[in-house]
């Protein structure tokens, strides 16, 4: 039951996300004097639409036998009226729209589409898309990165207020203006004979800090033990208070009440090439920072560092495959396995629409909406971080075939930006696949 109200949130959290993103074009394009055809939000076919009369200004309901011949809109790849979500009208329901734009609300949960006029940059009609500047171009293509980033600001924002899930080591705040409920790391095994065994560290403590440093995540502690490897380190303990509840007249064997207690102990740690290095299982539960009058800059400060962290990600990916695929050309065996290894981790790093709806909205609508906010900013950024790269299917590709064309101050033709696009869009939907493929496999696992 959880899995599947995680999917029903996942699929309605990114097709908000994703008709933000198509309202920024919109609003973009109505401003700088392009005409819009269609707002739709979900994809075809539709489900109910209304068009609103450019004299009166009045919305009225459109009934289904004005929708056009086909009832329906279309999706295609390679038309010149390709919009920036793939989605296009009929010739009829063009020829209506012009008369007015259509806002409709279509069947397929899976984003939402902003259909312009005019979209080849050969079409030089008045109001279309292809007559619009370069400058007004620009805009309009990143209105929808600039949505995507707007939305994850304002949800930081509210969550800076309410409490901030601290998901990063050195997640961006204002210390001056800051509170954190901070929850300790807890011990939650311990290996028998191990450094912290001999340390009398036990299960149900919580650690505190470490060499005097506190602590706040399971991984602080790792990575400073491996670090300190061979070492003797001294750890701050809170041992919780233990009380007898043992039911009046009862004959319990219970252990002596003892008060809560913070001590430090030392551990010599095991070598670096040992399997552990302090020999304990830890957990920490999830910490919350509070902010007041900086909670509009924590907002802005984490929306550009989550962005420069989603752009570092790629950057990483995109080295692990050049270099894997390129190191299986060497004589080298250990060369040829490392490249393996890095060609895996790409695998194990990519995540599709199945994996964020099928996994990872399951897991953070069931840590509650403060959690499944965060993912939902984080996805936005996300989106505009994807929608920036130089893809030709995307708006940062589609910017930067206008770009190239303007510089070298020829003309892009219908027939080369239908050819560029369409063959991008049909790679990008491999690699979807593929990625789709994988995440099943992962699930299914």
């Amino acid at each position: 039951m959880d899995i599947f109200v995680g999917v029903i949130v996942g699929l309605l959290v990114l097709m908000a996300l994703v008709t933000a993103h198509e309202f920024g074009h919109f609003i973009a394009a109505r401003r700088n004097g392009v005409n819009v055809l269609e707002f739709g939000i979900c994809f075809p076919p539709r489900a109910i639409a209304w068009i609103k009369d450019p004299k009166t200004g009045k919305w009225r309901r459109l009934p289904r036998s004005e929708w056009g011949k086909d009832k329906s809109t279309k999706v295609v790849v390679s038309d010149s009226k390709k919009s920036t979500a793939g989605a296009v009208v009929d010739d009829d329901s063009k020829k209506l729209a012009q008369k007015g734009m259509i806002f409709s609300l279509n069947w397929l949960p899976i984003g939402g589409f902003c259909q312009m006029d005019g979209e080849s940059a050969e079409d030089k009609r008045k109001g279309t898309f292809g007559a619009a500047g370069f400058w007004a171009k620009t805009k309009i293509l990143f209105a929808g990165v600039a949505m995507n980033w707007l939305v994850a600001f304002i949800i930081f924002t509210v969550l800076a207020w309410t409490g901030m899930p601290q998901f990063l080591d050195n997640q961006f705040t204002i210390p001056a203006d800051t509170r954190v409920d901070a929850v300790p790391v807890e011990v939650t095994s311990v290996v028998e004979d191990s450094p912290a065994d001999e340390a009398g560290i036990e299960v149900g403590d919580y650690i505190l800090a470490v060499d005097g440093t506190e602590v706040q995540y399971v991984s602080e502690v790792m990575e400073y033990n491996t670090a300190h490897a061979g070492e003797e380190v001294t750890y701050t303990i809170k041992r919780p208070a233990q009380v007898c509840e043992c039911p009046e007249g009862a004959d319990c064997d219970c252990p002596v009440d003892t008060p809560e207690q913070v001590f430090d102990t030392e551990a010599t740690l095991n070598p670096a090439d040992a399997e552990y290095q302090l020999g304990v299982a830890m957990t920490a539960e999830q910490s919350l920072s509070y902010s007041t009058w900086s909670a509009p800059i924590v907002g802005a400060g984490l929306t550009v560092q989550l962005t420069g962290e989603t752009f570092k990600g790629v950057g990483i990916l995109i080295w692990n495959l050049v270099t894997g695929v390129g190191s299986q050309f060497s004589t080298d065996e250990a060369v040829r396995e490392s490249g393996q290894e890095a060609i895996s981790s790409v695998g194990d790093s990519v995540s599709g629409p199945v994996g964020i709806i099928g996994s990872l909205f399951p897991a953070f609508t069931a840590a509650g909406p403060t959690n499944l906010a965060f993912l939902a900013a984080l996805i936005s950024v996300s989106l505009a971080c994807m929608n920036v790269l130089p893809i030709p299917a995307l708006d940062g590709g589609r910017w930067l075939l206008i770009a190239i064309y303007k510089v070298r101050k020829k003309k892009l033709t219908k027939e080369v930006e239908e050819k560029i696009v369409s063959h991008a869009f049909m790679v990008l939907l491999a690699l979807i696949f593929i990625v789709t493929i994988l995440d099943i496999v992962r699930l299914a696992q």
